[in-house]
C-alpha cells in the first residue's frame, strides 16, 4: 500500500538522491576460505566427535528474526537520507521565511516551494511503501526534533494537520509518531542500524535534533534481554 496523498507535501522537505554503493570486494574472503580448507586437509583422520542436537525451532526464530532485521535494514537505508535532506532543507526553508517581512510574502513563497518539490518528487515519494513511510516518519522527528504532524501545523494550519494525521491514519501513519529508541525496541533496532551504517560510511552522518545517548540505550535493552531470560 502506498503513502497516502496528504502526506506528500510535508514529505517532500524529506527526499534525496540515494546513492549507490559499491559491492565489497570478496577476495580476502576467498583467500580465507581456501586456507582453512587447506588446513582442514592435513590435519590427519577425522575425530569422532559428541552428537551435538540442534534444536531448529530456535534455529528457524533465529533466522526470522534475522531476516526481519535485514529487511528493517533495508528501509532504513532507503528513508534515512530523505529524513536527513528534509532536515537541511526544512533549515533553508526557515531562514528564507525569516527574510520575509509579511505573512503575504512568506505565503507566496511557501507555495512556491510546495511548487516546486510537487513536481520534482512527489512520484519518488509516492512508490513508499506503507512500512517505509512509518520508519520515514520516525526518522522525521529524529533528524528535526518535531513530528511530522508538527511540521505541517507550523507550515500550514491546525486544521490542515488534523486532517491529514486522520486520513493517514487509514492507512496506519500517525503523524505524531515520535522516534524513542529507549522505550520502543523498533527504534533501537534502527538506531543501531545507523550506528553501524555511520561507522561504515553507508550513510552519511547527521546528528540527531533529539538527545540520544546510544551506548545508555544499548545498555537499557541489553538489561531486558538479561530478565527476559531469566524468567
Amino acid at each position: 500500500m502506498k503513502i497516502h496523498h496528504s502526506i506528500l507535501i510535508i514529505a517532500l522537505f524529506f527526499l534525496s538522491t540515494l546513492k549507490s554503493y559499491s559491492q565489497v570486494d570478496n577476495s580476502d574472503a576467498k583467500k580465507e576460505a581456501y586456507l582453512n580448507e587447506q588446513t582442514d586437509s592435513i590435519l590427519g583422520p577425522a575425530i569422532e566427535l559428541q552428537e551435538v542436537i540442534i534444536d531448529r525451532s530456535k534455529l528457524k526464530a533465529d533466522e526470522e528474526t534475522k531476516k526481519r532485521f535485514l529487511i528493517l535494514q533495508r528501509r532504513v537505508y532507503k528513508v534515512y537520507p530523505y529524513a536527513k535532506a528534509g532536515a537541511e532543507r526544512l533549515t533553508m526553508l526557515n531562514k528564507g521565511m525569516r527574510n520575509l517581512t509579511n505573512n503575504r510574502d512568506k505565503k507566496k513563497y511557501f507555495k512556491i516551494v510546495e511548487h516546486y518539490l510537487t513536481n520534482e518528487f512527489e512520484l519518488q515519494l509516492k512508490n513508499l511503501s506503507r512500512k517505509d513511510g512509518q520508519i520515514l516518519i520516525k526518522l522525521i522527528h529524529r533528524q528535526t526534533g518535531k513530528t511530522t504532524y508538527e511540521l505541517i501545523r507550523d507550515l500550514k494550519s491546525g486544521w490542515k494537520a488534523f486532517w491529514s494525521n486522520n486520513t493517514a491514519s487509514l492507512f496506519d501513519l500517525n503523524l505524531k509518531t515520535e522516534y524513542s529508541p529507549m522505550a520502543e525496541n523498533e527504534d533501537y533496532m534502527i538506531e543501531t542500524i545507523l550506528v553501524r551504517a555511520f561507522q561504515n560510511n553507508r550513510l552519511l552522518k547527521q546528528d540527531p535534533a533529539i538527545p540520544i545517548n546510544y551506548d545508555d540505550v544499548a545498555d537499557y535493552w541489553r538489561e531486558k534481554l538479561k530478565e527476559a531470560k531469566a524468567k
